[in-house]
């Protein structure tokens, strides 16, 4: 067996130990020490972070070994090798481990749950994760027999097939880039792989078409879809562990021309329960939106296309608005995530359970607050109305560009005007934009027509940003996003013309006249804050391509 001169020394520590019982009396009366009391006695030092990644390319050892082992080697220097173990004086692993690194050992303490975490990011947060393991697959020319029994993201790599470990990494690559979507897009000859991060999708592999079988397959035996059925869409959901952390997926397949279209949708708590303070929303527009939601009764709308934060604003309305002596209740389609101690349901067509027959039960359930998932049709728009006018506080969703329109949109559907007038409370627009990356915050120079496109009175001595692109934002120059609201309060003469029925463009005058900041306006403070950019502002709030 090699040993290196910091397993020597342990074997000297322990030897001066021994003799130290006999001389000290307090080291003879703790027959058994912490093993932090060793660690100082040996003077064995501590794990110091470092800003830059640690890299684990450069060695053999598996995810698997190192969270076993509790051992994560940080760095190979000239004659020794740097590892943090959460057990420095195991001189047995450590005999092993000069074996496998073939060079000496310089050991440093890491307590365990860091290890863990350190053990984790490292293997687990790499960009180039995915990437090399597609290389590494791209050799074998047809992949193995799919395992159906292991949903763990970071189960045993060596042990799994290609297909599903493939199929993890780009899981895990995805969440770890912040990515709310994951898009398997069969083309002719190949499968690509397109993630959807702050609202933007973005290529990020091609493989080979060899995959697509196996990896279709894969998540349709997790989401207990028909694997038969390659003729009509379908829908599940998948649950999964990455780490201690439980995710949350659904799932939806649709037969192309080139095979099977699968996306995934990220359901991560974390990233969509915001409290209402962080909703970012300006401090005029935050004062009358929490005067809105402490009514009694009437109805909120909030409106705005896919993927522009409606539920998640929805939600923070609730976590807000909670006391015990409310009795809130939602209908959604579907759930996505769960709130504590608010009365979910989920609509089933398949069952008669839709948006409208689901609130006529809950109206029999004594509610105070009722949040319904989305106004689709006539029906549903008529209950909801009532029930604002009956004693509850109603909160729902349109896709409308803006705010006016949402009333013109209601009164096509069938609603009278009178009773939008009289029921409704408020309407909230709103979009979502993304950040610029601190890291690679620059000065930027918009061209003349994107200035005009915005249509405002600037400042000459208006200062625009954008980011470069780096690796912390993945070449993009973005990183998180901010939302812009659009607040058109139903009142005074808003509330008058509604009853006469005008169309949204007057509306909007009208409302702008009584204060109403609209969605480019808002942009406009967030490019003035450098927190983001003329181009995403002009992207959100004119419906403009990026590019």
């Amino acid at each position: 067996m090699i040993e290196s001169e910091n397993t020597n020394q342990l074997f000297k520590s322990y030897f001066l130990m021994e003799t130290a019982k006999l001389a000290n009396p307090f080291v003879l009366s703790n027959e058994k020490l912490s093993l932090e009391e060793l660690i100082t006695f040996f003077k064995i030092p501590h794990y110091q972070e470092s800003p830059t990644p640690i890299d684990y390319k450069w060695h053999s050892l598996s995810y698997n070994y190192c969270k076993k082992h509790q051992v994560l080697p940080l760095k190979k220097e000239e004659r020794t090798c740097l590892i943090a173990m959460s057990d420095p004086l195991n001189t047995d692993l450590q005999g092993e481990l000069t074996l496998i690194l073939e060079q000496p050992l310089q050991v440093v303490y890491c307590p365990k749950e860091k290890l863990l975490t350190l053990i984790e990011k490292c293997f687990h947060q790499s960009k180039d994760a995915a990437s090399d393991l597609i290389r590494d697959l791209s050799d074998q020319d047809n992949p193995d027999e799919l395992n159906q029994n292991s949903y763990d993201l970071l189960d045993d790599q060596k042990e799994q097939a290609p297909s599903i470990r493939l199929l993890n990494f780009l899981i895990q690559e995805a969440y770890n880039q912040r990515a709310s979507d994951i898009h398997f897009e069969p083309m002719e000859e190949s499968l690509r792989i397109r993630y959807r991060i702050d609202g933007v999708l973005q290529k990020r592999h091609t493989i080979s078409h060899l995959y697509l079988s196996n990896i279709v397959t894969r998540l349709k035996v997790m989401s207990r879809l028909d694997i038969a059925e390659q003729r009509r869409p379908q829908d599940g959901r998948i649950k999964l562990k990455l780490g201690k952390k439980e995710l949350h997926f659904r799932v939806s397949t649709i037969p192309i021309a080139n095979g099977e279209r699968i996306v995934l949708r990220i359901l991560d708590n974390a990233n969509t329960q915001l409290q209402f303070d962080e909703l970012g929303m300006d401090s005029h527009t935050d004062h009358l939106f929490r005067q809105m939601i402490k009514r009694s009764e009437g109805i909120i709308l909030v409106t705005g296309p896919t993927g522009s934060g409606k539920t998640t604003t929805l939600y923070s309305v609730l976590s807000e608005i909670y006391q015990d002596s409310l009795n809130i209740m939602t209908i959604e389609d579907p759930i996505e995530y769960h709130i504590p101690k608010i009365a979910q349901m989920g609509v089933h067509p398949k069952i008669d359970l839709t948006f409208s027959t689901g609130l006529r039960h809950i109206l029999r359930q004594d509610p105070d607050v009722i949040m319904i998932g989305e106004i689709r049709d006539l029906e549903t728009a008529q209950i909801a109305i009532q029930s604002s006018l009956t004693g509850h506080l109603v909160l729902s969703t349109l896709h409308t560009n803006d705010a006016p329109s949402a009333i013109t949109r209601l009164v096509d559907m069938g609603i009278e005007p009178y009773l939008l007038s009289s029921s409704l409370i408020g309407v909230l627009a709103q979009r979502l934009v993304r950040r610029i990356c601190e890291s690679c915050k620059e000065v930027d120079h918009p061209a003349k027509h994107d200035l005009e496109l915005l249509d405002e009175n600037l400042d000459k001595n208006l200062v625009f940003y954008k980011g470069k692109g780096c690796p912390r934002c993945f070449q993009t120059g973005y990183l998180g996003r901010l939302g812009i609201y659009e607040l058109m309060s139903v009142k005074g003469e808003v509330k008058k013309k509604i009853g006469e029925s005008i169309e949204s463009h007057e509306l909007r005058s009208i409302a702008v006249k009584e204060g109403l900041v609209t969605l480019k306006q808002q942009g406009l403070r967030l490019i003035k804050d450098g927190k983001t950019t003329l181009e995403e502002v002009l992207r959100v709030a004119l419906g403009l391509q990026e590019g």
